[in-house]
C-alpha cells in the first residue's frame, strides 16, 4: 500500500472474521454440549477431557477408574483441613480481615471457579477436588484455592499442564495478561499470571493466580483486587507456598516445598511461535469477546511505514490478523502484527530504524495530508523502537486514523497495526504495553 493514504483492504480481514467465527461456534458447541472436548495447552499439546465431573463421595468426582494407575494415596485431603484458613489469606494483603466464605467438594464445587476456566474439572478421573473461596469485607478483596488430587504424580503433571493451558489460551472476555513468571519452591513447577481489566482511566481489576503441582496435587491460587498498579506476586507466592506446605505435610503425600520465588517469563502460547496471544490483546470496554487470530496478508503499511522486506533481506516473514468474531464491530476493526527474521541483531536494528525515519518524516513529506504524532519509544532491555498516532485525510473529509508501531528484539522484528474507529480505540499505553509484549514474543518465530 505504499503512497496510498486509505485503509487496508477490508477482504482478508473480513475473511478472517468468518473463518474464525465458525470455529469460535464450533467449541462453543462442543463445550456445552458435554462432549470430550480437545484442548490445546501449554506446549502445543493435544488433551481430550470430558467436560463433565462426577461422583458422589465428599470430593470424589470418579468412581476410581483403573486401579492399576492408582499408585498414590486415595485419601489424600479426605477432608478439607488441609485447606488454607483466614489467618494464612492475611498475607495476600495486611489491610482488612479476612474470612472463609465458602467450601465446596467435587461434588458441589462450581463449574468455575478461577480466571479462565472453561470447565469443572482439569482431571476428570481424579480422585478430589475441593474449592475454598476468601473475602475481606475492608478491602472488598477475594481470593479461591482450588486443589485438584489426581491418582498418581505423572496424572497431577497433566493436571497442571491443562490448567496452565487455559490461563494461555484464555477466552474470558476483557482479561488481558499484564505480567507472568515461572516459579521455584513451590512444589516441582509453577507459575504466577496476573490478568488486568480496566475498570477506569487509571484503575484496573486485578486477577493474580498461582498454579503449582506437589505429588499428586495441583493447586490454584486466585487473589483478585484492584489498584493503579500491577500487583506483585509476593503475597500470592507466600500464599500459595503456605497451602502446598500444608498440603505436603499430609501423611502420604510424597511431596516437599520451598522457599517460593519468581521469576519473569511468558506463559507458553498455543498461537503460531513467535506471535501474541489473544491474553495478550488490548482490552476494549465496548468488546465483550475474546479475540482469535488467523493467518493475513503482509503489506507495506499504511503509507508512511514503506515497509520492504525483500530490501531489508528478512529470512523469514509472518502475518497474522487479530479479530473478535462474534462481537458487533465494524469489518475493519481489529489488529495486525507481522513478525520477520534477521541475520544478526544488527539487521533487524537497521530495518526497525529505517520505518522510524520514514513515519517520524512521514508528515514534513506529505504536507497536511498525514499528521503523525510520536505516542512512545521503547527501550526495555533488547527491545527498542517506537509508537505513532497517524491521521491521513482520505478526501470527502474523512480521516483514517491508526495507531502503529514497530520495535526490534534481538534478530527479530515485529510491526502493529490498530485502526482507530469510532468508540473503539485504546490508549498510548495500552498500545505500548501490545507492541512490548509483540516485541518479547518475536523471537520465538523460526
Amino acid at each position: 500500500m505504499s503512497g496510498s493514504h486509505r485503509a487496508p483492504r477490508g477482504g482478508s480481514r473480513a475473511a478472517a472474521r468468518e473463518a474464525r467465527r465458525a470455529q469460535s461456534r464450533r467449541r462453543n458447541q462442543l463445550i456445552g454440549a458435554g462432549a470430550a472436548v480437545l484442548l490445546v495447552v501449554g506446549g502445543g499439546g493435544v488433551v481430550a477431557v470430558n467436560a463433565f465431573g462426577g461422583g458422589d463421595s465428599a470430593g470424589s468426582k470418579t468412581d476410581g477408574g483403573d486401579d492399576d494407575k492408582h499408585k498414590g494415596d486415595a485419601n489424600l485431603l479426605a477432608d478439607a483441613n488441609a485447606l488454607i484458613d483466614a489467618p494464612t489469606v492475611k498475607s495476600l494483603t495486611p489491610a482488612g480481615a479476612w474470612a472463609i466464605s465458602a467450601t465446596a467438594d467435587g461434588s458441589t464445587a462450581p463449574d468455575k471457579s478461577f480466571v479462565c476456566q472453561p470447565q469443572r474439572f482439569a482431571d476428570p478421573a481424579g480422585i478430589r477436588t475441593w474449592v475454598r473461596n476468601f473475602r475481606n469485607p475492608t478491602t472488598r478483596d477475594t481470593a479461591v484455592q482450588y486443589v485438584e488430587v489426581s491418582n498418581d504424580s505423572t496424572a497431577a503433571g497433566k493436571t497442571y499442564t491443562t490448567i496452565t493451558g487455559w490461563l494461555s489460551a484464555c477466552v474470558t472476555p476483557q482479561m488481558r495478561l499484564v505480567a507472568s513468571y515461572s516459579t521455584t519452591g513451590l512444589g516441582e513447577r509453577g507459575i504466577v499470571a496476573i490478568f488486568g481489566q480496566p475498570t477506569g482511566e487509571k484503575t484496573s481489576n486485578y486477577r493474580t493466580i498461582s498454579v503449582s503441582t506437589a505429588g499428586q496435587a495441583t493447586m490454584v491460587l486466585e487473589y483478585d483486587s484492584s489498584g493503579t498498579a500491577v500487583p506483585k506476586p509476593d503475597g500470592v507466592l507466600s500464599t500459595a507456598g503456605a497451602g502446598l506446605k500444608r498440603i505436603c505435610d499430609q501423611p502420604g503425600a510424597g511431596c516437599t516445598t520451598g522457599t517460593p520465588s519468581a521469576t519473569p517469563a511468558l506463559l507458553p502460547s498455543s498461537e503460531s511461535p513467535g506471535f501474541m496471544a489473544p491474553i495478550d490483546l488490548p482490552v476494549l470496554t465496548a468488546v465483550n469477546k475474546p479475540w482469535v487470530s488467523a493467518t493475513s496478508t503482509t503489506r507495506s503499511g499504511t503509507g508512511c511505514e514503506k515497509i520492504d522486506l525483500k530490501k531489508a533481506k528478512a529470512i523469514g516473514y509472518k502475518s497474522l490478523t487479530y479479530v473478535t468474531p462474534d462481537a458487533d464491530v465494524p469489518t475493519e476493526f481489529g489488529l495486525d502484527a507481522t513478525v520477520s527474521k534477521y541475520a544478526s541483531p544488527a539487521a533487524a536494528t537497521a530495518f526497525v530504524t529505517g520505518i522510524r525515519k520514514n513515519v517520524d518524516g512521514c508528515a514534513k513529506a506529505s504536507g497536511d495530508a498525514v499528521t503523525v504524532k510520536t505516542t512512545d519509544s521503547i527501550t526495555v532491555g533488547s527491545i527498542k523502537g517506537e509508537a505513532w498516532r497517524a491521521a491521513y485525510d482520505t478526501g470527502g473529509g474523512k480521516v483514517a486514523t491508526y495507531r502503529i508501531g514497530i520495535a526490534s528484539n534481538g534478530s527479530s522484528a515485529v510491526y502493529v497495526l490498530f485502526p482507530v474507529l469510532k468508540n473503539l480505540d485504546i490508549s498510548d499505553k495500552a498500545f505500548t504495553d501490545v507492541l512490548t509484549r509483540a516485541a518479547e514474543r518475536a523471537p520465538l518465530y523460526k
